[in-house]
């Protein structure tokens, strides 16, 4: 499959996968192990649970990396008013 890929693609892909493992390691292996096992059981979550849930991804600043992903595969960086907020 990746063979068929443009390469200017897989280079935006192996880029966005570096960048997530930096932004990840902003956040604890305890938080990143408890976001897994959350993750896993799903819809199957208390309410208590899906609580804790969404602070441990509030932790890992999913617009920030949002942000980031654009920046790096968009040949046109985002207005500063949109990014200022969350780098």
């Amino acid at each position: 499959m990746i063979k068929h890929l443009p390469f200017f693609k897989i280079l935006a892909i192996a880029q966005i996968a570096l960048l997530a493992r930096r932004h990840l390691r902003g956040v604890s292996r305890a938080d990143r192990q408890r976001l897994a096992e959350l993750a896993r059981r799903g819809t199957k979550l208390t309410p208590a649970e899906r609580a804790e849930l969404r602070g441990l991804v509030a932790k890992f600043e999913p617009g920030a990396f949002a942000v980031g992903a654009v920046n790096h595969v968009s040949p046109v960086r985002l207005p500063r008013r949109l990014t200022g907020k969350l780098r």
